[in-house]
């Protein structure tokens, strides 16, 4: 008697995470991000369309084949590369967002909306169009959006964001003349004050310690804890102290150089480096980090 043997169903094997990268900058922003390409075979400078947390996206190949060190991460996919459909497609977004614009500013004005638009953003997959602002408090927007439906037909979103957010994504330069820290490399916002700039020496004028949203710079914060050190032993401007050449007033610190900028009593200026100041005035009226 011939007996059946049952077979264990085989189970299919694992999915092999992609051994390689590839960074895709999104159109429209300064950043690229990490994709899994799959099996498609890209260079540098191809146009592709990946799937994002937005939906689906037009982005350009900035880097290859990057190493994955984090293969349990599970990256977001590239489709394919772009086809003529998805340039139309793009094109008809932009037009969109073209119009949505013109429109929104006008009813700005019209409503005497206390808010700047700063941006649009379209999502055909969702039927909805978001507009972002920015404004110093809260806003009654409400038959701004009821005019906004009555005239686009889909469904409108109004986001109101931060200007430092907003920097971030719209990108500039600042007064070093590089690209803004926050819109290439900065991961996070930390809190930047004005005590960082009297720290350092800084004129305490707005418009040089200000970035371009307004706010102070972040670069502040770069360098704060090494001045922190540098400042602790010397003395306050206009504290007096004692020099090689006689008592004298405080006048400037050269935080860097390490030296005091002191006039003297009989009206002239001096500068003395710390390690040339006698030592028990060195810690005599100490600049508090």
């Amino acid at each position: 008697m011939n007996t059946a043997v049952e077979e264990t169903p085989k189970t299919p094997p694992a999915k092999q995470p992609s051994k390689f990268l590839i960074g895709v900058r999104i159109l429209d922003q300064v950043k690229s991000a990490l994709y899994n390409p799959g099996d498609l075979k890209l260079k540098v400078g191809h146009t592709v369309m990946v799937n994002t947390d937005q939906g689906l996206k037009m982005g350009v190949v900035a880097s290859n084949k990057l190493p994955n060190f984090r293969q349990d991460t599970d990256y977001n996919r590239v489709l394919r590369i772009a086809n003529d459909n998805d340039f139309q497609a793009e094109n008809r977004r932009h037009q969109v967002e073209d119009k949505a614009k013109t429109l929104c500013s006008g009813k700005i004005a019209e409503l005497k909306l206390p808010m700047n638009l700063s941006r649009v953003v379209h999502q055909p997959h969702m039927n909805k169009t978001i507009f972002f602002f920015t404004a110093e408090g809260r806003v009654d927007f409400r038959q701004l959006i009821r005019d906004l439906a009555s005239n686009l037909r889909h469904r409108i979103e109004m986001r109101q964001v931060g200007v430092r957010d907003e920097a971030k994504v719209i990108g500039g330069y600042g007064v070093c003349g590089e690209t803004l820290c926050c819109s290439t490399w900065l991961p996070d916002f930390t809190p930047v004050t004005i005590k960082m700039a009297k720290n350092q020496g800084l004129a305490l004028n707005p418009s040089k310690i200000s970035g371009v949203c307004g706010r102070l710079m972040c670069c502040l914060q770069y360098e704060h804890d090494n001045y922190k050190v540098l400042i602790k032993n010397l003395p306050r401007v206009n504290s007096q102290i004692q020099t090689p050449d006689g008592p004298g007033r405080t006048l400037k610190n050269e935080i860097l150089e390490q030296r005091v900028v002191v006039l003297l009593e009989d009206e002239s200026v001096m500068t003395y480096h710390l390690d040339e100041l006698p030592k028990p005035q060195k810690s005599q009226n100490p600049q508090k980090p």
